[in-house]
């Protein structure tokens, strides 16, 4: 006799925000090449059919994770609106150069490289993320726009290569912004 599972004893089904946070948490960790369906679903406990329950193909999940992806880059923008502009400003930056726990940005900027949908997501988030350190510059009284290219550079690199190489950026993006900052 085969038996029913009870109701609280069924497995739960996964989300599509399931299989998203399961994906980037995969790439910040192993890289694009742990985005894997069957890698996942063994992840997950679950099998292919929930991938695709869910999405049509690698390729849309792929554009799925980087469109999650930005939009926690883009409330992260929003972050701190009440406080002075250069504390948001350095806020910020110490958000891109150390990012909290595993970051599935540096994948995703290297998938950019062969991916056009992840390319557009990365140079979409990069614009808002630039205009957005424009606007706090020219706020401190800093209108050089190569500044917030430079500022965003930086912190990018630290970001980076704390992944390679790990240690405690500290406060270096920080100090960064007080030396800009007293160029005004």
């Amino acid at each position: 006799m085969v038996q029913k599972t009870r109701p609280s004893e069924a497995k739960a089904r996964l989300t599509r925000d399931d299989w998203l946070i399961a994906g980037l948490s995969a790439l910040a960790q192993a890289g694009p090449n742990a985005v894997r369906v069957d890698t996942l679903a063994d992840r997950l406990g679950a099998t292919k059919g929930s991938f695709y329950w869910h999405f049509k193909d690698v390729g849309d999940f792929t554009r799925a994770m980087a469109g999650h992806w930005q939009a926690g880059a883009q409330a992260v923008l929003a972050a701190a609106e009440d406080a002075p502009a250069a504390a948001r400003l350095r806020a910020l930056l110490q958000v891109f150069a150390t990012p909290p726990g595993p970051d599935p940005e540096p994948a995703l900027r290297a998938m950019a490289h062969t991916d056009p949908a992840v390319s557009g997501t990365v140079q979409a988030v990069d614009a808002a993320r630039l205009d957005r350190l424009t606007t706090l510059l020219s706020t401190c009284g800093v209108t050089n726009p190569d500044l917030a290219h430079a500022l965003y550079a930086a912190a990018l690199g630290m970001a980076d290569l704390s992944t390679r190489t790990p240690r405690d950026n500290g406060d270096a993006i920080g100090t960064l912004v007080d030396l800009v900052l007293a160029l005004r």
